[in-house]
């Protein structure tokens, strides 16, 4: 049998995005959406490649308005889910086809 090398722990760094071949990356950011935090804090977060899952306390609507149509209008995604808000950057596409 050939000697055959493979570290698992660097085929991260070479997994690319089929589309348009950029690296993905980014964090699983967990919070709260219940006012205390400030609207353009949730959106930089977001720009910056990150997904946003946040517990909602209160009405969605009045707590995201602060950053729901600049997400939008960036191409981002935004789903209310169990009373979650899930917000994704632009190029992360959040799949529905399960509920």
């Amino acid at each position: 049998m050939s000697d055959f090398n493979l570290d698992l722990r660097s085929v991260e760094d070479y997994i690319e995005d089929e589309e348009d071949g950029e690296s993905l990356e980014g964090r699983v950011v967990l919070g709260v959406l219940d006012g205390t935090t400030d609207p353009a804090e949730w959106l930089q977060t977001v720009l910056d490649g990150n997904v946003l899952v946040l517990n909602v306390d209160g009405d969605v609507n009045e707590l995201a308005a602060g950053f729901a149509r600049e997400v939008r209008d960036e191409d981002g995604e935004l789903v209310h889910f169990r009373g979650f808000l899930i917000v994704t950057p632009p190029g992360v596409e959040i799949d529905r086809d399960r509920l």
